[in-house]
């Protein structure tokens, strides 16, 4: 797929069929997260994909506090990003700079992930919202460790959605502010 139309067609997706995701289109989606770049190479990321049905269930629940996100429910795969330490280059980096490197480079990771989603007919949607200690207990991740993202994936029948976005010149300048 061109990049063009894949950029215009990938969206947030809150509605999943009953359908199962193949093994082999997750795994590209992780080796296309895998594959981008980060801040010398840190990769400070851990995906823990989910399929088993019941383990789901939980998360959803983890996921649905004040009647938000009900739909992770629907999701045949949720993934949970795990924020991994950075490389000593990159921690010292981020503490000069007072940049949180790892977090941009978990941004671009996780839109690779999505984008190549959307190449293979899948949707996503990246959820912020969610009881981040019950999902690390229920997938075992140590307490000393974040877990800033989930992504849910899964087959949708919605169509695709006029995006609405600020204008070109609301969001560009040249040469200066």
């Amino acid at each position: 797929m061109e990049f063009e139309k894949l950029i215009k067609i990938r969206q947030s997706v809150r509605k999943y069929l009953d359908k199962p995701v193949e093994r082999e289109k997750v795994e590209q989606c992780i080796e296309a997260a895998r594959l981008s770049p980060s801040a010398n190479n840190s990769q400070p990321w851990k995906f823990i994909v989910v399929d088993d049905i019941e383990l789901c269930k939980q998360i959803a629940l983890a996921s649905s506090t004040m009647g938000l996100n009900k739909f992770v429910g629907q999701a045949p795969v949720i993934i949970a990003v795990v924020l991994e330490n950075m490389n000593v280059l990159s921690a010292v980096a981020s503490q000069v700079q007072d940049k949180k490197y790892s977090l941009i480079d978990i941004g671009i990771a996780v839109n690779q992930l999505c984008l190549q989603a959307t190449e293979l007919g899948l949707a996503t949607c990246i959820v912020g919202w969610f009881n981040e200690d019950k999902v690390k207990q229920l997938l075992y991740v140590p307490k000393s460790k974040r877990v800033p993202l989930l992504i849910t994936l899964g087959y949708t029948d919605l169509p695709i959605r006029n995006k609405t976005r600020k204008s070109f010149d609301d969001i560009c300048s040249w040469n200066r502010y």
